[in-house]
């Protein structure tokens, strides 16, 4: 008996996952068509929807045109029942964004604020946050929880940093507590690059294998095999700023030298251009010298790195962050210089330029709440 009424809840909460699903993202649907498509019956379609209509996920949006019967209702998915915040955390920025469950980007900021491991900086993010909710969302239990990106390795749980050079470890680089105790908010830590590649592979809606760089002030990377994250034994899968491309080369922040992030961070574009990325690459377009003497040589060095992360993995690699986002219009030179390295392929088309422009650090982190919301329906 007790194995026959678990049976029935959990075949009860498939048919709900099944109807949310086929409704998120669409337009309105009514009762029949969603019965059709899922063949379902009609009164299991209706008392689930009925189900999802009171938990706030869906919507009664009022009746079709009628095609010579009885009109029928039409329902939605609704993406403002939930919201999820993400931090793009960083040594003098902070970047927030607010998306709802349809990773609708529904406000971003990225403001001056230099990280300081002290209760003032912690302070001044709960208020960025509060006054985020309170302008944008107004119910507070509406809130999922806060992901917070940061340019450090992350523990297994989420909670401590253990290792940052980029938010200067002098002054020590806090814990999900110190931030915690400003957020009335369930939060958690992530590491920038993985919370990049996260947003990257979810925004197309699958998890296939591929390699994501996260072309920052800092570089970091994501790896993704068989549609999971490989965080590594460590937590320090992916790290591939660190990897040598100049042996004895140039020091990197890390006290290592010939490290990519040396050669290949984003401040060595924007500081030619008075610390503006984007005037650099409108100076590199109107035939700088100078600066496409530095672009090529961003490339080169670049491409080195690419070359070896496509022969060892073997997958699609993505190019994101800053310099990502300035990609598209120089992906097919680089796909040359890539395969030009390579001793097996011509076609270069496995590197790609990142679908995310906008904030994808922080989308990112908030999908860490969004993500598996969407899952336990």
């Amino acid at each position: 008996m007790e194995g026959t009424k678990s049976n029935s809840i959990e075949l009860k909460k498939m048919n709900r996952k099944q109807i949310f699903r086929y409704l998120y993202g669409k337009e309105a649907q009514s009762k029949q068509d969603i019965a059709y498509a899922l063949h379902m019956s009609v009164p299991t379609v209706a008392k689930n929807v009925r189900e999802l209509e009171n938990s706030g996920l869906v919507l009664d949006v009022g009746m079709f045109e009628s095609t010579g019967g009885r009109k029928a209702q039409a329902f939605v998915f609704n993406p403002k029942a939930k919201f999820a915040l993400g931090l793009d955390v960083t040594r003098n920025h902070v970047g927030i964004v607010l998306v709802d469950l349809g990773c609708n980007i529904l406000y971003k900021d990225r403001i001056r604020c230099a990280f300081r491991h002290s209760p003032e900086y912690y302070k001044t993010i709960g208020e960025l946050i509060e006054k985020t909710v309170k302008e944008y969302v107004g119910d507070g239990k509406k809130v999922l929880g806060v992901g917070i990106a940061v340019p450090a390795i992350v523990t297994e749980n989420r909670q401590e940093m253990t290792y940052s050079s980029v938010l200067d470890p002098r002054q020590g680089v806090g814990t999900l507590h110190d931030f915690a105790e400003f957020i009335p908010y369930p939060c958690m830590l992530y590491n920038d690059a993985n919370a990049g590649g996260f947003a990257e592979t979810w925004n197309k809606g699958l998890m296939e294998d591929m390699i994501y760089l996260s072309l920052n002030n800092s570089v970091g990377g994501c790896i993704v095999i068989n549609g999971k994250i490989c965080y590594g034994t460590n937590q320090r899968g992916g790290e591939v700023g660190h990897m040598t491309v100049v042996p004895d080369g140039k020091v990197c922040y890390c006290g290592q030298r010939g490290c990519l992030d040396a050669y290949c961070n984003a401040k060595i574009l924007s500081d030619s251009a008075g610390g503006n990325l984007e005037a650099f690459f409108t100076r590199v377009r109107e035939g700088s010298r100078e600066h496409q003497t530095i672009w090529e040589r961003y490339l080169y060095y670049l491409s080195i790195a690419l070359s070896n992360i496509r022969m060892t993995f073997d997958c699609n690699l993505v190019l994101g962050g800053y310099v990502g986002v300035y990609m598209d219009e120089y992906i097919e030179r680089l796909q040359e210089m890539v395969v030009a390295r390579s001793a097996f392929e011509k076609d270069g088309s496995y590197l790609k330029v990142c679908s995310y422009k906008t904030e994808a650090t922080a989308v990112g982190a908030a999908l860490c709440y969004i993500d598996p919301f969407l899952r336990g329906i």
